[in-house]
């Protein structure tokens, strides 16, 4: 089928490029993890994506999350969602999702631990930081980020894996790249800090417009969806 037949060469595309991107940067493909963004299309072209070999999918909207993974169940998905998590959905979405991009407050830290207790799960997640400090943004500031993680040292059942960081929407790719340099500076400065045990071994950063440059600053985690689906009729 046409359609699948470009999935297929549009992963093959940005596979190509984050391979490009990470030999640049005197690192592997292997090192970082394309996360195919599938909140613009359908449910049966992620069905292609996933059947194309590309099985960490990510949504912004829990509703959008719940509605694919129900009728994706049948595949072997890793969910992400990138998006906001409003408190009152993460009972339903906690169970779903095998990465959470979006640990944006301490208020939700507080909730992801009391219902992962209750449902009797670990909750993997990423520290949402504003790195662009735009205010209409989710996500700590900078200077927030270590009392942020002091608050999910006692949390048993939420284990923090890194930071998530999205660049300026305004600005240009060597705007991106500060950014992104920054959001790994502060990484590394909060290994050295905060504990030695905390390694934090995930940078989620980059989207299609720029996830070569994040890739260049180190980012473990890349969220790329309208690079994935040129070419098609959505």
């Amino acid at each position: 089928m046409e359609r699948d037949e470009r999935i297929r060469e549009n992963l093959a595309t940005v596979r190509q490029q984050i391979a490009d991107a990470a030999a640049c940067s005197g690192r592997s493909a292997a090192d970082v993890t394309l996360v195919a963004v599938t909140k613009y299309v359908d449910t049966e072209v992620a069905r292609a994506l996933a059947a194309a070999g590309c099985h960490n999918l990510g949504e912004s909207r829990p509703q959008e999350l719940w509605r694919k993974a129900a009728a994706l169940a049948d595949l072997p998905i890793r969910w992400h969602l990138i998006g906001h998590l409003q408190s009152n959905k993460a009972r339903r979405t906690l169970p779903l999702v095998g990465l959470l991009h979006s640990v944006d407050s301490t208020r939700l830290i507080h909730e992801l631990e009391r219902t992962a207790s209750d449902l009797g799960i670990q909750v993997e997640g990423l520290i949402e930081v504003n790195i662009s400090g735009d205010a209409t943004k989710h996500g700590f500031a900078p200077n927030e980020v270590e009392a942020a993680l002091a608050a999910c040292a006692n949390c048993a059942h939420l284990r923090i894996q890194g930071l998530m960081g999205m660049a300026s929407r305004e600005g240009d790719l060597d705007a991106a790249q500060r950014e992104f340099a920054s959001l790994r500076e502060l990484r590394d400065r909060l290994r050295r800090t905060v504990s030695a045990a905390l390694t934090l071994p995930e940078l989620s950063m980059g989207m299609s417009g720029d996830f070569k440059v994040a890739i260049r600053e180190g980012a473990t985690l890349v969220r790329v969806g309208s690079r994935l689906f040129d070419g098609l009729s959505l």
